[in-house]
């Protein structure tokens, strides 16, 4: 008996495992069901292990592309990809996979040149998808804007490694200030300083200037206080006599308590999401960034000149030393933020002296994804 080549032997067991008709939903699609070879287009090894900068102890992160059934693309419902909690692990529908490729979406087009160590499974009518096809100048603007966030997000990260939050967040009276001689003292320290506690007093808004409060000592009958006992982030308001005169006046700079809860807030949030072996590598090495953000800002600017010059998709990086001692933190944070914004400029230049088109042909990408969906449903 003749072996079946490759194509016909994948049409064979996708025939052969074909489920009973059946209206699939969004919720059925799992990552278990979006691998299975009757709807795999590719499957493939990402991040670090394709671009050659894996360390020990990296993950292994999955991409790949998946083509709903025509029993589901008919029906109202859609689906854009399936992905773990973490992103890890992350499958493209096949329509929205061509339309981040018609605009240039960097984590796309990596797919349609994938090194081929890295393929675990890849269908022949996936390999119609051509770099070529679909490479223009607008990778000028989505290359440089993903760089200019992995740099936005290294500054981010800067600021929470080298500014860490204390566990307990501020007190909102902490940002109330009495004015006093030709300064201010926090409302809390200038009552103490005058043994009055703060249940004895009550507060008033001030018209016509905001953040400004009158306190005044046993207002009425009985006094409120000055923040909430069910709220300590909210001040109450006392009814006073008009005759009342006001101990003092206080300042609540809001603008200050509410950058601070935010910033408190995303801090310990990040510290509950982050990843602890990259968190104890920015640790070590002692610099204040997370390197491995600028580390795939410079590979991406890389590969952003290389289609520019070249109109190639380079993923396995030739330079992994270089971008390794990137990732260690050999260099300063400075440094290599003033790299990036050179060579940003630099991509910039270079697409606009390249020959590759403003953008990908539409009607041609159009074609090109109808027939691979009815070949590979038939």
């Amino acid at each position: 008996m003749k072996p079946l080549d490759p194509e016909s032997l994948d049409a064979l067991l996708r025939t052969e495992i074909r489920r009973p008709s059946q209206i699939l939903k969004p919720i059925d699609f799992t990552l278990e069901r979006v691998r299975e070879p009757d709807v795999l287009l590719l499957d493939s090894v990402a991040g670090s292990q394709a671009y050659g900068t894996a360390i020990a102890g990296s993950d292994e992160d999955r991409r790949g592309v998946f083509a709903a059934p025509r029993s589901f693309l008919f029906g109202l419902d859609a689906i854009e990809q399936v992905a773990d909690e973490r992103s890890d692990q992350v499958y493209y529908e096949l329509g929205h996979f061509v339309a981040l490729l018609l605009k240039n979406n960097p984590n796309a087009l990596e797919l349609l040149a994938m090194p081929d160590d890295c393929i675990r499974h890849r269908h022949p009518l996936f390999e119609r998808l051509k770099p070529e096809i679909f490479l223009s100048k607008l990778c000028a603007k989505t290359f440089g804007e993903y760089a200019m966030g992995q740099i936005r997000k290294a500054r981010g990260l800067n600021k929470k490694i080298v500014n860490p939050e204390p566990e307990q967040r501020r007190a909102m009276l902490d940002f109330c200030h009495v004015p006093e001689g030709q300064g201010s003292t926090p409302v809390l320290d200038w009552l103490a300083a005058r043994s009055i506690p703060p249940r004895e007093c009550g507060l008033t808004a001030v018209e016509h200037a905001a953040g400004i409060f009158a306190i005044y000592r046993n207002p009425g009958d009985e006094p409120r206080g000055i923040v909430s006992p069910k709220d300590p982030d909210t001040l109450i308001f006392s009814s006073v006599p008009k005759e009342a005169v006001p101990l003092a006046w206080m300042h609540f700079n809001r603008d200050a308590f509410q950058a601070h809860c935010k910033a408190h807030r995303e801090y310990w949030e990040w510290v509950g999401q982050r990843n602890e072996e990259r968190y104890t590598t920015n640790a070590s090495h002692g610099r204040g960034y997370d390197s491995k953000n600028l580390m795939h800002t410079l590979r991406l600017l890389d590969m952003a000149g290389e289609i520019a010059t070249e109109g190639v998709l380079r993923i396995r990086r030739p330079n992994r030393d270089y971008l390794l001692r990137v990732r260690s933190g050999e260099f300063a944070y400075e440094d290599l933020v003033a790299k990036a914004e050179d060579q940003l400029a630099e991509v910039q230049v270079a697409f606009e002296r390249s020959s590759l088109p403003d953008q990908p042909d539409r009607d041609r990408v159009n074609g090109l994804l109808v027939e691979i969906r009815e070949q590979f449903s038939s």
